[in-house]
């Protein structure tokens, strides 16, 4: 099994005590504000994963419903959004087929999601289409498709993390029109030693060597914002 379907399928709790670490300059809710109203707009996140962003945009949203394909994030997911008093809505899906009629939201995300066909799929382009397809059907004229995936973790710049998502991230800009942001959003742990052990699992041995090596308390993220009007 692939090792971040994995994770995905049976470490969702684990998965989210590293993510709540990230973003400690707080540059991702200004990074999708500079692309489109939030206020009032109905959201549909795609591989909404343990509610990343459902408790980014808590309370700035007149509705957010999270799709994702497994159960045990969705599981996660509600318990942060128990915890948090949430009222978004959470179903079970592809990202392929949305369960959804067209035209029904303002603006449909995709966080840290798609990027993962590079690795799965020989015909990454084919099954990518599919989602794009699908992301554009489902939002209202007028709206706005935001896509958000890495730009390294533990690098001092922003750069594509594989050639797979190098060629991706082009295809989107050259292929679909989206427009690219890079932003910081590094993740702040109390110590090198909580970063590697709080991350090790999904990064791997490599990057805690850096961790070490660099003191790293807090570890260097970057992100890109696809965003694209239809």
């Amino acid at each position: 099994m692939d090792h971040f379907l994995k994770i995905y399928q049976t470490q969702a709790e684990a998965y989210h005590r590293f993510i709540a670490a990230e973003d400690v300059d707080q540059n991702l809710l200004p990074a999708l504000e500079r692309l489109t109203p939030l206020r009032g707009a109905r959201v549909l996140d795609l591989g909404t994963g343990t509610g990343r962003l459902p408790l980014l945009l808590k309370g700035r949203t007149t509705q957010i419903t999270g799709l994702d394909l497994h159960l045990d994030m969705l599981r996660e997911n509600q318990r942060q959004k128990q915890q948090t008093a949430g009222t978004w809505i959470l179903t079970t899906g592809d990202m392929r087929t949305l369960p959804f009629p067209s035209a029904t939201f303002d603006v449909v995300t995709a966080g840290w999601a798609i990027g993962h066909f590079t690795g799965w799929y020989k015909n990454w382009q084919t099954e990518t289409r599919r989602v794009l397809d699908e992301m554009h059907r489902v939002t209202q004229p007028g709206g706005t498709l935001i896509i958000l995936e890495t730009l390294s973790t533990g690098s001092l710049t922003p750069i594509p993390p594989s050639p797979g998502l190098a060629a991706y991230y082009a295809w989107l800009e050259n292929e679909w029109g989206f427009t690219r942001q890079e932003i910081q959003t590094d993740y702040q742990f109390a110590t090198p030693e909580e970063a590697i052990a709080l991350t090790e699992f999904f990064f791997g041995p490599a990057l805690s060597v850096a961790i070490r090596k660099n003191n790293w308390a807090r570890l260097p993220e970057w992100t890109g914002v696809w965003g694209k009007r239809v």
